[in-house]
């Protein structure tokens, strides 16, 4: 199939609409739409977005919009259009009977009640359906919504900030932070739009962290604490914010009852597996936050959870912060010799944030 010019630019305006469902749609996927007419060589007459969970979907938002336009119109679609009652009804219907003659769609929609059958619908009531123009770029946009749907667990965003010399942390009594401020503003907004933060007990004792986005954004992050013997301590800030926002403690087999009980009636959960090892205990706590449905979890540190995510090939991005310092120190504060036999990154972007240099890429499957 030839796509033209128009054609391009339509579904880059589509996937630009998408983004804009980002941390509101979860567990959904961002899709976007546009309504366009071949008159004049091509211009967009209607434009929609998935906006959030449980809303309209982004064709019948841009169907609504175009009115008697869409009759005889292309309409362009980031995701393949649902053709099943969920909660909302099938956008495939829709189509048709808004009178679309031709539907451009990027990429297939992975969920088992869709899988082709939106396509074959479409293609059933008389429409012209192409496929596949910007197809990396929408695989891209919806790959933590894929991850979910293959296999059942979130996608998982490793983000970490080093100095120069690999070290994750300031010598005891240095000033806190090794990034700049407008790196720390990035995280934040990072934090706003995913459904899970994960920290290691450690991180807890060095940082008294909160784990949350300030300002607020899209989505509350359900924070998650790695703590095989329940030992988190009761007057940290998430203890004592427990009620405000959701802590799930995850513990090993041999932690306490008592210490347990106690987080439970501070308001965290405490989330238990029989696995003797962490490896299973880890490999179990991922399949629980996509029973939950969750879709995207940032693992923020420190050193040994990051280690433990990499080493059992659990991490599909990076967020890699290096601040233009030295820390030094022979008995300072450790780095990440552990991930120089991680696989290969996918270098997607490279930025700097108040001096700091920003990596981020996608972790390369072994």
């Amino acid at each position: 199939m030839t796509f033209t010019a128009f054609d391009s630019l339509a579904m880059d305006r589509a996937l630009d609409l998408a983004r804009r469902g980002e941390g509101r749609v979860e567990p959904n996927p961002m899709v976007g739409a546009v309504v366009g007419s071949a008159e004049q060589g091509g211009r967009i007459v209607a434009e929609g977005w998935h906006a959030a969970y449980g809303g309209p979907h982004a064709e019948v938002v841009a169907l609504a919009a175009a009115g008697a336009a869409a009759r005889g119109a292309t309409l362009y679609v980031t995701l393949e259009p649902c053709c099943h009652e969920g909660k909302t009804p099938p956008c495939t219907a829709a189509i048709v009977a808004a009178g679309i003659a031709r539907v451009v769609v990027a990429t297939d929609d992975p969920f088992p009640q869709v899988a082709g059958r939106g396509l074959d619908a479409l293609r059933r009531a008389g429409l012209t359906v192409d496929v596949g123009l910007r197809a990396a770029e929408a695989r891209r946009l919806t790959a933590p919504f894929r991850k979910l749907v293959a296999t059942g667990r979130p996608w998982v965003i490793a983000k970490w900030a080093m100095s120069l010399d690999g070290r994750l942390a300031m010598q005891p009594g240095d000033e806190r932070w090794i990034s700049s401020v407008e790196s720390r503003a990035l995280v934040h907004e990072l934090r706003g739009r995913i459904d899970a933060i994960a920290v290691g007990l450690g991180t807890v004792r060095a940082d008294d962290p909160l784990l949350t986005a300030r300002p607020a954004g899209p989505r509350q992050a359900l924070r998650l604490v790695f703590d095989d013997e329940a030992l988190l301590p009761p007057d940290s800030q998430l203890v004592r914010t427990a009620g405000a926002a959701p802590v799930i403690v995850a513990v090993g087999p041999t932690a306490p009852a008592d210490r347990c009980a106690a987080l439970e009636t501070a308001g965290c959960e405490v989330w238990r597996s029989a696995a003797a090892d962490r490896g299973s205990r880890l490999a179990a706590l991922l399949d629980e936050l996509g029973r939950r449905r969750l879709t995207n979890l940032l693992v923020e540190g420190g050193g040994g959870v990051l280690e433990s995510f990499f080493s059992a090939a659990h991490v599909d991005e990076i967020w890699a912060f290096v601040a233009p310092r030295l820390i030094g120190g022979a008995t300072g504060p450790g780095g990440l010799p552990a991930l120089l036999s991680a696989p290969p990154i996918d270098v997607e972007a490279v930025s700097h944030p108040g001096g700091d240099i920003l990596v981020r890429g996608l972790v390369r499957p072994r």
